[in-house]
């Protein structure tokens, strides 16, 4: 296989929600992978979809990639970062203290276990009136309903993907040919009876396990914050009567991880009519929405993405 300092990704489309925190969550692995390098991303137009591409300083295979990203995933296994509970059901001291653990830690070449938790909540907010539980990321899914686990599935999908995973999830079409645990950010693990042949509680789960592992590691590009006496996490808004949204950027022009943390973040993006003009002038060609939808009390799905 051909060399190449420029790697397309076409399995991952940019107009679905998980194939958007994977690609996020594989730069974010080659950029700590390879820290000396100028590691960029954008995104061109393949078969009609919006696809990423990654330009690294020096050539580099698929295979080499992938083996590469394999390794550095796998040494996650154990990672305090997943292993504290199950689920993000702590309350506003027990997650204090997991805070506390993580800032001792916490040093200039490594805050992965503090920018996860990040990710997850703020202990700056006041919990739940009845529980006591912290108010937690947009991009919770489940809370232990039915057996899954939020944490306790990136848990599972850290010890079970494999080369051959991330390899058909970032090079191939997705064939939805592996079995469970998946993160719930696919349009796809959307099960409601309604819109499927088969009664869902004896349908297996069929997923892309490679694309939920590397949307893991995306996590820590969409933190969270204290806004008055709600946690809001970047890239998402609720707009009252509607529910919640989450938005994000397709842009052609090649671009680092701290670049693309702040793009993330533009407040434009969350606006109902968006200025084209003002976006393109940043290097942004399309923007894409998602609903976020809950099943019953516990249970979230995106929908599938339209540009916005």
């Amino acid at each position: 296989m051909n060399a190449s300092a420029h790697i397309e990704l076409p399995g991952l489309s940019g107009n679905n929600p998980l194939a958007f925190l994977a690609a996020l969550g594989l730069l974010r692995t080659a950029t700590r992978l390879w820290p000396d390098e100028a590691i960029r991303m954008a995104w061109c137009v393949n078969s009609g979809a919006w696809s990423p591409w990654i330009k690294f300083d020096r050539k580099r295979t698929r295979d080499e990639l992938v083996e590469s990203l394999h390794a550095g995933l796998a040494k996650m296994s154990g990672h305090p970062a997943f292993g504290f509970a199950d689920d993000l059901t702590l309350t506003v001291d027990e997650f204090r203290r997991t805070c506390e653990e993580a800032f001792a830690a916490a040093n200039s070449g490594n805050r992965i276990y503090a920018d996860f938790l990040a990710a997850y909540s703020s202990d700056g907010l006041p919990g739940d009136e009845k529980t006591d539980r912290i108010q937690d990321t947009a991009l919770r899914t489940m809370s232990g309903a039915g057996h899954q686990h939020f944490l306790g599935f990136m848990r599972e999908l850290i010890n079970v993907t494999e080369p051959l995973h991330l390899y058909a999830a970032v090079f191939e079409p997705w064939a939805y040919q592996d079995g469970k645990p998946c993160m719930r950010w696919d349009p796809q693990d959307d099960r409601r009876y309604a819109l499927r042949w088969k009664e869902p509680s004896g349908d297996p789960v069929h997923t892309v396990r490679g694309a939920n592992r590397l949307a893991i590691e995306a996590l820590p590009l969409l933190p969270t914050a204290a806004v008055q006496n709600s946690l809001h996490t970047t890239g998402f808004v609720q707009r009252r009567g509607e529910g919640v949204f989450f938005t994000w950027p397709i842009w052609e022009v090649p671009a680092s991880l701290n670049t693309i943390s702040s793009l993330l973040a533009l407040d434009e993006l969350q606006n109902e009519t968006l200025e084209r003009k003002f976006l393109r002038a940043r290097g942004i060609a399309e923007i894409y929405r998602s609903q976020r939808i809950t099943q019953g009390k516990y249970r979230r799905n995106f929908t599938q993405a339209m540009p916005a």
